[in-house]
């Protein structure tokens, strides 16, 4: 069983796969999306079928106070595009896949935990932007890992 992070951002989507204990998160890289995040669905729907992914969590970005702006409503309706083509491709096919959970994560905060433990791991600050989206992931990708062992 494995788990896939995902991080949405306007110039690149920040990926994290677990490992099959669902222990750990690691980084499992970018996808550049030229200011679009929705192109990055075939790529994930390739990921999702390459690493045999079980179960997605997508980072929400709530505003600090806890609500949903613009940003949150456009990961919202790309979750649901992303289902929407797992449950195509489950019907196109004629083997029997088992369905891919798809979940939703708080995110408030993870990219400012990215940008420190990339410092912590002594990463120099020019080398953190490309680095940070899928440092992200591994963050939204862990916070669902320790909540799913703590239930």
């Amino acid at each position: 069983m494995v788990w896939l992070g995902v991080d949405l951002g306007n110039a690149r989507v920040g990926l994290a796969l677990s490992d099959p204990e669902l222990t750990f998160a690691h980084p499992a890289g970018n996808i550049h999306v030229a200011g679009d995040y929705f192109f990055a669905i075939d790529d994930v729907l390739d990921m999702i079928e390459d690493e045999h992914v079980e179960h997605v969590v997508i980072g929400l970005p709530l505003n600090m106070d806890g609500t949903e702006g613009k940003s949150a409503k456009k990961a919202r309706r790309w979750a649901a595009n992303l289902i929407k083509r797992l449950q195509t491709e489950r019907e196109d096919t004629s083997e029997e896949h088992p369905a891919v959970q798809v979940s939703l994560v708080d995110e408030r905060l993870t990219t400012v935990t990215a940008h420190r433990q990339l410092f912590e791991a002594r990463q120099s600050s020019n080398r953190h932007r490309p680095m940070v989206d899928q440092q992200s992931a591994v963050v939204i990708l862990q916070t669902a890992l320790d909540r799913a062992r703590e239930q």
